[in-house]
């Protein structure tokens, strides 16, 4: 089985989120369950079923991010020494050339993926056609509306 590739931080922030979950949300829920327990009929409970529900979310939500830390190939951005090139963990920033918007994008495994923080996954179209590229390039990103073109501005491993 291939170990798939995780930032430092990103598994610093799964850690952080299981961490919650198991010493907060599970807990919480639990309490909820036998709160609703003690109303009686469990049939026709509605506290008890979205309880019970939350709880099913949660405790897929652990054996997710448990399984994404033991098979993640953990990677320290920080030491990586490529120069301008765009490997895995760089973040870049980007020329839309359609519009003259600036985009900044950091390339990461794909359980750390978050778009609204600039966290784009590995196995993304923009982040395949960024991979192996420099300062200074144009690539072509096939998009649902269609091909849309940047340039690499700068490519930095903070």
């Amino acid at each position: 089985m291939s170990k798939s590739p995780m930032t430092a931080k990103g598994a610093e922030r799964l850690r952080e989120q299981l961490k919650r979950l198991k010493t907060v949300d599970r807990p919480r829920i639990v309490e909820a369950i036998a709160v609703a327990r003690a109303h009686g009929d469990l049939s026709e409970n509605a506290e008890y079923h979205a309880a019970r529900e939350q709880q099913s979310f949660v405790e897929g939500r652990i054996n997710t991010i448990e399984s994404a830390l033991a098979d993640a190939q953990i990677i320290d951005v920080t030491t990586l020494n490529v120069g301008e090139k765009v490997v895995f963990g760089a973040t870049v920033d980007l020329l839309n050339l359609e519009n003259d918007e600036e985009v900044t994008y950091q390339i990461v495994g794909e359980e750390e993926a978050d778009i609204e923080q600039g966290l784009i996954s590995i196995t993304s179209p923009i982040a395949r056609a960024l991979i192996s590229q420099e300062e200074g390039d144009i690539i072509g990103v096939d998009a649902p509306g269609g091909l849309k073109e940047y340039e690499v501005l700068e490519v930095k491993y903070i």
